[in-house]
């Protein structure tokens, strides 16, 4: 009953790497497509390699499987799929991020990039009626240098890239790190977000609120080992966008059972549900949900409220987000 509400309910989706959604079959399909050899013989064993002990292991592979990336219609197909996913799973708006480094080092133009995404977007809205914003994410292990050159790069793209995030290695890569690009992103007009809190130390939650100004933290969810930290993000409505899947796969919480998520909510904290990396993490949003049904019993009202924060934590207008959320009171009120 409680999965059919979950399934029933309009959502939105802000914490999703959109290379993070290229299935095993996708990627053996483009390396054929692009004549890339990859070290797996077929897509099984893709599916075999996708165990990981901490985030770096996740991360190796997940750059590794970037390399079939490397034509505007590579871009369109892969962002095309999980906006397909969105539709089946009643997802209605997705705020995107993306990772040009991984790209343009690679020698794919940025151009490229943005061609092949904004297709899709575009015909996602068209075709679906699903909502999008993307998200430019800076990759941490590189130096603030290359942030700039990348700010740089996207600013011909500013119409269509609504924020910047800070996402990869979060071990010895501090959020201070990027304080420089992140100003230089607020005085552009850039929404601002950053993973923190995932494997770093509460102390970079505390960096990315106070030196990067972020209107969001992606994760968070070390932020509790700190009472006055929660205490700040409640105060100040800060949302966190929580990936249940993701923890537990990257070995942030041992068991499902021992998810935070119900602590948060019962803090005060404005916390959403999300999928990270879909296909490396063993599921889409829906997914992540029906994970804390089965795992911490959430229940309707959690669920509820869960949803109802993905929308007021998006960069959507008001008037959109009153929307959204009278059509979840919709469909909640009928389920009773």
């Amino acid at each position: 009953m409680l999965k059919n509400l979950v399934n029933a309910l309009p959502k939105a989706e802000l914490h999703i790497h959109i290379e993070g959604s290229l299935e095993p079959e996708t990627m053996f399909r483009l390396a054929q497509r692009n004549q890339v050899k990859l070290p797996y013989p077929d897509v099984q064993s893709i599916h075999d390699a996708y165990q990981f002990r901490c985030l770096q292991d996740f991360l190796d592979l997940y750059y590794q499987g970037m390399s079939v990336l490397l034509r505007e219609e590579d871009f369109h197909d892969l962002t095309w799929e999980y906006l397909c996913k969105c539709h089946e799973q009643n997802v209605v708006h997705t705020e995107i991020f993306f990772d040009p480094q991984g790209h343009t080092s690679r020698g794919v133009a940025f151009e490229t990039i943005m061609q092949g995404i904004c297709s899709a977007l575009d015909r996602a809205e068209s075709e679906l009626g699903i909502s999008s914003h993307l998200i430019m994410c800076f990759l941490r292990h590189l130096d603030q240098q290359d942030a700039f050159r990348t700010l740089e790069a996207s600013l011909p793209w500013r119409e269509r890239i609504l924020g910047v995030g800070l996402d990869s290695s979060e071990r010895g890569h501090p959020p201070s790190k990027f304080r420089d690009v992140f100003e230089r992103s607020a005085q552009l007009g850039f929404k601002r977000v950053a993973h923190a809190g995932e494997e770093g130390p509460p102390a970079y939650v505390h960096e990315a609120l106070n030196l990067l100004t972020v209107n969001r933290i992606d994760h968070g969810n070390r932020a509790l080992e700190d009472p006055s930290l929660v205490q700040h993000l409640v105060e100040s409505g800060m949302p966190l966008t929580v990936c249940p899947q993701s923890n537990l796969r990257l070995a942030v919480i041992k068991d499902m059972c021992d998810h935070p998520i119900r602590d948060m909510l019962q803090a005060g904290l404005k916390a959403t549900v999300n999928s990270d990396d879909p296909a490396y993490f063993g599921g889409y949003l829906n997914e992540n949900f029906h994970a804390l049904i089965d795992a911490v019993d959430l229940n309707k009202e959690e669920i509820v409220r869960l949803v109802k924060n993905s929308f007021e934590a998006s960069f959507l207008s008001a008037e959109q987000i009153s929307g959204h959320l009278a059509a979840v009171d919709k469909i909640a009120g009928a389920s009773s």
